[in-house]
């Protein structure tokens, strides 16, 4: 998706990945209790400053106790909400960019 952003400094890019674990890590730990979750990966990586790349990889084992919980669905979300708070970084930069 095309923003129109300036081209990202070394130091919006660490921000930018920051925010988006973050908000992945949150997600996931709002839909299952940290005691229920054996291993909780996140990986953010960016490439390019303009137009800037980013992949969002999460990898969650949850308890054998949790075996019918959609673990899929569970990453899919956590994803999607990275993005979002991943554009809305951007947007928030591009508006202070025109200041």
């Amino acid at each position: 998706m095309e923003i129109g952003i300036p081209e990202l400094k070394s130091e919006q890019i660490e921000e930018l990945c920051s925010i988006v674990e973050k908000t992945a890590r949150q997600y996931v730990l709002s839909k299952v209790s940290p005691k229920r979750i054996e291993a909780l990966n996140i990986c953010v990586e960016t490439e390019g400053t303009k137009p800037v790349s980013l992949t969002v990889d999460v990898d969650v084992s949850l308890s054998p106790l949790m075996k019918k919980f959609n673990v899929q669905k569970l990453v899919d979300e956590a994803i999607k909400e990275a993005f979002t708070s991943a554009e809305n970084y951007l947007r928030e930069l591009k508006c202070h960019s025109k200041k």
